[in-house]
């Protein structure tokens, strides 16, 4: 699996995208992760596991505690896939609207 996929399969999980939403803030103790999740330290466990092996955070031992870490470098690339369909903006709801009506009065 490449790289893309592997960030992409990464963040398909509710749960793991909410860690890396937790993480933006600072880095967090394994534990601390955890606890805002109704499930087991080891299923919490297999989220991070899943998202180091993505590199989209790295884990470290300070002292006794296991850290986590944000890498948000690890997303540049799926970052300039997605703006390649840039293309696509989103319409201007009032500038639509203003040409709607400029043609229907010019028909009418």
């Amino acid at each position: 699996m490449d790289t893309l996929d592997t960030t992409f399969a990464a963040l398909a999980d509710p749960t793991r995208r909410a860690i890396l939403s937790m993480l933006l803030e600072d880095d967090m103790a394994v534990t601390d992760v955890a606890e805002p999740f109704e499930m087991s330290l080891a299923a919490v466990s297999k989220h991070l596991m899943i998202l180091q092996k993505a590199g989209l955070i790295s884990q470290e031992k300070r002292g006794r505690v296991k850290w986590c870490k944000l890498e948000p470098d690890a997303m540049k690339d799926a970052s300039v896939w997605m703006q390649s369909f840039g293309q696509f903006e989103a319409i201007n709801l009032d500038a639509f609207e203003a040409f709607l009506s400029a043609e229907l009065s010019s028909e009418g």
